[in-house]
């Protein structure tokens, strides 16, 4: 299953370290089905998105397994990726870009023809530069924040809404990052989604966030002093804050770092898959 992770550190950029793909247990330890990518997003001091991605497994490629990758930012996403049908390409790999904001996904989403023309009729099929159907939910959203005048909530409501009325659908976990937003959505129930709100100076003495998964880890020695928010698909330490979203919760965390939390969607999709349904690509969506 593709992992997700996304922190807020409100209004103070923070050091961060990570390893991916290999972290922290080695590699004979893991399941043989490897990953197909990986990447992560930042912004830089001045609001540009920076964005570093690996489209080789850890068989393959070795950089991120390897490498400790050092990063200053206010919000960081991560991601891990398991493809469901597209190929390994650093065009196909999480987090994409568009209008200044980050995105990374983990699910299925199939009917992609219409979804193609949708984004044809909105004039913004020239944002999708890989294969994915990530990538075309986030061409999606882009398009209808920009006929929002900007609003990226409405845009994500808009977007989703079409996409839940009418693709056939496995899930639409998503993480999107400004310099200054992180917006989450678990939907439906299908993968987990997990929210950790931090304050600083942790009284149960984890104050050094150090987030751990088998194939992310990510150690932010600065959020001893300052609060955050988490967002990952698995719990990633042994903090006790640790909350599972509802199914269909969409969350939207600002520089106060409040995390607001909306129901926009219907309880099921139109058209709902189940992993029986995924083929010979549901080892994409299954925990590893």
């Amino acid at each position: 299953m593709c992992r997700l992770f996304g922190l807020h550190a409100g209004g103070h950029r923070v050091h961060a370290t990570f390893w991916l793909l290999g972290a922290p247990d080695s590699l004979s330890e893991q399941s043989r089905r490897q990953p197909d990518g990986a990447g992560i997003g930042i912004f830089t001091s001045l609001g540009a998105p920076i964005v570093s991605r690996q489209a080789e497994s850890a068989w393959h490629g070795r950089t991120f397994e390897r490498a400790a990758r050092d990063f200053t930012s206010s919000t960081f996403l991560a991601h891990v990726r398991y493809s469901s049908a597209s190929k390994a390409s650093v065009a196909n790999t999480h987090p994409f870009e568009q209008d200044g904001r980050l995105f990374a996904h983990n699910g299925v989403c199939r009917g992609l023809e219409l979804l193609d023309e949708r984004l044809q009729r909105l004039g913004a099929a020239s944002l999708v530069r890989g294969q994915t159907d990530s990538e075309r939910i986030f061409a999606l959203i882009t398009a209808e924040t920009r006929r929002s005048h900007g609003d990226v909530a409405r845009g994500i409501t808009a977007a989703l809404g079409w996409i839940i009325d009418t693709l056939p659908l496995y899930s639409l976990n998503m993480i999107i990052t400004t310099p200054d937003h992180l917006w989450a959505l678990r939907y439906p129930e299908t993968n987990e989604l997990y929210v950790l709100e931090r304050t600083a100076g942790d009284p149960a003495g984890q104050d050094q966030l150090d987030a751990r998964s088998s194939r992310i880890r990510a150690h932010f020695p600065d959020l001893a002093r300052y609060p955050g928010v988490v967002i990952a698909s698995e719990v990633m330490d042994s903090e006790a804050g640790w909350r599972l979203l509802g199914p269909g919760e969409m969350v939207c965390i600002g520089p106060d770092l409040i995390v607001e939390s909306s129901k926009p969607f219907p309880s099921s999709p139109a058209f709902p898959l189940a992993l029986s349904n995924l083929g010979r690509h549901a080892v994409s969506q299954r925990p590893d």
